[in-house]
C-alpha cells in the first residue's frame, strides 16, 4: 500500500537528520486540491518545534534526503506554506497500479489487517408486535457496512439480531390484540396488513396502560407475566401468531436492504440466563436489593454511572439483566474475538451501566465488547411517536422515495418490471447513503430532493455514474474492443484527477475501518463519481487514439465504484 512505503521513506530521510520518530507518527493526508500533490505531511513542523527549528528549513532537508533516494515511485516532492511536505506520485506508479486494480478487480482494497479474527456485529434489533421504524434502517445500513468492512479486512464476520419478544411492548401488543380481536386479519391477508394490525394494537394497548383505568393497567401487567410462564393457552395462540408475523415481515425488509443475518437472540431466551447471571452476583455484593428490586449502584464503580434495576420488583429481569444474558449466549454460539453492538444513542448512559456490571461479573466477556451508538432519523415533519400510533415506518419511507423515483424516470423506455427494480433499489441506495454519509453519532433529517439528486452528493449519483462507466464497457464491447487491450506495464495515462484517486481506495478501505467510520467511503466515492464524470464529459472514450487506455480507466472506475459501494451495501444497478 502506497502509505506503507511512503512512511517508511519520510521515517528513513528524518533518520538521516537525526531525528528519533516512530512510523506511527507519521501522519498523511491527501491535499483537497490534486494541483498541491497525491499526499502532503505535517512531520517538519511537528518535529521543529521540538527541535527549536524552523519548520521550512526542516522540511527542506527532508525534502532533499527524499530526493536523493530517486524512489521511482515519487515525481517530485515540494515544499509548501510553512513546512508542509507534498507528494507527487510518478506515472509509472500510478499506470502499475491502474493494472493492479485491473487485475484484481472485486477483490481490489482487500487487506488482511484482521486475518484469523473472528467478529460478531450485531445490529437492527426490532422488536416483535411492534414496526420496523426509520430508527431500525439507521442501525441496520450502520450495521451491515461496518461488518462489510470488517470482512472486507479479513475477518469472519457474524451478524445478529437480537429482538425483544416479551416484555411490557408485548403485553401492550397482547391486549390490543384482544380488545380488536374482530379486526384480526386472516391468513390471507398480506404480511403488511398483518403488521399494521399490530401496530394499531399496540398503540392501543399503550395509550390504556398510561392513560386508561386502573384495571387496564393492571390487565396487562398480569398478561405480561403470563407470556413468561406461558401459562395461558389462548394468550399463548395470539402470542405465536404475533410473533410469527412480525419475524416473517422483518425477513422481507432485510431482503430489500440486503442483509442476511446468521443468528437471532430473544429476550425470552436471554430472560432466564440473565437473572441467574445477576443472582449470582447479588449473592458476591456486586448487586443490592433496593424496595424490592434488584439494583446496580453503578456510581459505586464509577462517579460517571448510576443505578439501573436488574431485577424488578416482580422478580423479572429488566433489558438490563436480559444484556448480561445475551453477552453470555452470543459467546456460547460464537466465540469471537470482537463483539459489536450498534444501537441508537439514546441508550449510551444505560449501556455503559451494564457493561460495568459485567466488567465484574464476566470480565473475559466485557473486555471483548464494543458498544457503537448512532443518532437518529428523522424526516422534515418531526420526530416519531410509535406509543401514539405515528410511527414512521422502514417500509412507509422505502415506499415514499420509491414513488419519487418512479415519478423521475417514468419517461425511460423501461418495462414496469426494470422500473420497479431501479426504484427500489435507488431508493434503498439513497436512504443509506443519507445515513452514511456523515459521522454514526450525529442524527439526520432525509431531504426527499436532495437525496434522489442525481446531480452529486447522493446516493443515486454514484449508482448512476457506476451505470455510466458499465454503458461505455458495454458499448466498447460490442465494437469488439477491451480495457485489456494496451500492454500492461506500458500504459499511456490519460491525464486527469481520476488516475490520482482509483489508487487511493485501500487507503479509505484501511481507514475507515480502524475509525470503524464508512463516512470516508462515501466522501471518496463521490470524488470518483464526480471526476469520472469529468473525463467522460472532456474526452472521446471510444475511438480515441488513446481508445484502450482510456477503456482501461473506465474499468479501473467501475471497480473501484462498484467495490465501494457494496462495502456501504448499496445496490448497484446495470442499467438507470
Amino acid at each position: 500500500m502506497v502509505n506503507d512505503w511512503l512512511i517508511k521513506e519520510i521515517s528513513r530521510a528524518i533518520g538521516a537528520l537525526g531525528f528519533d520518530l516512530a512510523e506511527s507518527q507519521i501522519k498523511l493526508e491527501h491535499p483537497a486540491d490534486l494541483a498541491l500533490g497525491d499526499f502532503s505531511t505535517n512531520v517538519a513542523m511537528s518535529l521543529a518545534k521540538k527541535a527549536g527549528a524552523n519548520p521550512s528549513d526542516l522540511a527542506e532537508q527532508i525534502k532533499g534526503q527524499i530526493l536523493e533516494s530517486k524512489n521511482p515511485n515519487l515525481k517530485d516532492v515540494q515544499v509548501a506554506g510553512s513546512g508542509f511536505i507534498n507528494f507527487y506520485l510518478a506515472d509509472e506508479f500510478l499506470s502499475a497500479s491502474l493494472n493492479e486494480i485491473l487485475k484484481d478487480g472485486g477483490n481490489f482494497g482487500q487487506t488482511d489487517l484482521l486475518s484469523g479474527q473472528k467478529v460478531m456485529v450485531e445490529f437492527t434489533d426490532p422488536n416483535p408486535f411492534k414496526e420496523v421504524h426509520i430508527g431500525h434502517l439507521m442501525s441496520n445500513t450502520i450495521g451491515e457496512a461496518i461488518s462489510r468492512l470488517i470482512a472486507f479486512n479479513g475477518a469472519e464476520v457474524k451478524r445478529a439480531c437480537y429482538q425483544g419478544d416479551v416484555g411490557m411492548h408485548v403485553a401492550k401488543t397482547l391486549w390490543g390484540m384482544f380488545k380488536l380481536e374482530n379486526e384480526l386479519p386472516d391468513e390471507s391477508a398480506t404480511l403488511s396488513e398483518k403488521v399494521n394490525f399490530l401496530g394499531r394494537a399496540y398503540a392501543l394497548g399503550s395509550t390504556e396502560y398510561e392513560e386508561g383505568s386502573d384495571s387496564a393497567k393492571e390487565g396487562i401487567t398480569i398478561i405480561n407475566k403470563k407470556v413468561y410462564k406461558r401459562s395461558d393457552a389462548k394468550l399463548n395462540e395470539l402470542y405465536d401468531l404475533g410473533r410469527r408475523w412480525s419475524l416473517d415481515y422483518f425477513e422481507t425488509i432485510y431482503a430489500k436492504l440486503g442483509t442476511k443475518f446468521d443468528y437471532y437472540f430473544f429476550e425470552s431466551e436471554t430472560g432466564e440466563i440473565g437473572q441467574k447471571i445477576v443472582d449470582e452476583g447479588l449473592a458476591k455484593n456486586i448487586f443490592e436489593k433496593s424496595d424490592g428490586a434488584v439494583v446496580f449502584r453503578g456510581e459505586n464503580f464509577d462517579s460517571h454511572l448510576h443505578t439501573r434495576v436488574f431485577l424488578n420488583t416482580e422478580g423479572l429481569p429488566t433489558y438490563e439483566a436480559k444484556e448480561l444474558g445475551l453477552a453470555k449466549i452470543k459467546a456460547s454460539k460464537y466465540p469471537a474475538d470482537i463483539s459489536i453492538s450498534v444501537t441508537g444513542n439514546e441508550i449510551n448512559d444505560y449501556f455503559k451501566v451494564v457493561l460495568r456490571a459485567m466488567q465484574e461479573l464476566m470480565p473475559d466477556l466485557a473486555e471483548k465488547i464494543k458498544h457503537l451508538s448512532h443518532g437518529m432519523l428523522r424526516l422534515p415533519g418531526g420526530k416519531m411517536s410509535s406509543r401514539t400510533g405515528q410511527v414512521i415506518t422502514a417500509e412507509f419511507l422505502i415506499e415514499e422515495v420509491k414513488k419519487k423515483v418512479l415519478e423521475k424516470i417514468k419517461e425511460r423506455q423501461l418495462s414496469e418490471e426494470e422500473k420497479n427494480e431501479i426504484s427500489e433499489k435507488v431508493s434503498v441506495g439513497a436512504i443509506k447513503y443519507s445515513i452514511l454519509k456523515q459521522g454514526i453519532g450525529k442524527d439526520i433529517i432525509f431531504d426527499f430532493d436532495k437525496s434522489l439528486s442525481f446531480e452529486g452528493d447522493s446516493g443515486p449519483y454514484l449508482q448512476y455514474a457506476y451505470t455510466r462507466a458499465l454503458s461505455v464497457l458495454k458499448k466498447a464491447e460490442e465494437a469488439g474492443v477491451t480495457p485489456e487491450g494496451s500492454p500492461q506495464g506500458s500504459r499511456e495515462l490519460p491525464s486527469g484527477d481520476l488516475t490520482h484517486l482509483l489508487y487511493q481506495f485501500p487507503v479509505i478501505v484501511t481507514r475507515a475501518y480502524r475509525e470503524l467510520a464508512p463516512q470516508f467511503i462515501v466522501s471518496y466515492l463521490i470524488e470518483v463519481a464526480g471526476a469520472f464524470n469529468s473525463f467522460y464529459a472532456q474526452n472521446q472514450i471510444i475511438g480515441s487514439d488513446d481508445e484502450a487506455s482510456r477503456l482501461a480507466l473506465t474499468r479501473a472506475t467501475s471497480i473501484v465504484l462498484k467495490n465501494g459501494l457494496d462495502l456501504l451495501g448499496i445496490p448497484v444497478l446495470e442499467r438507470m
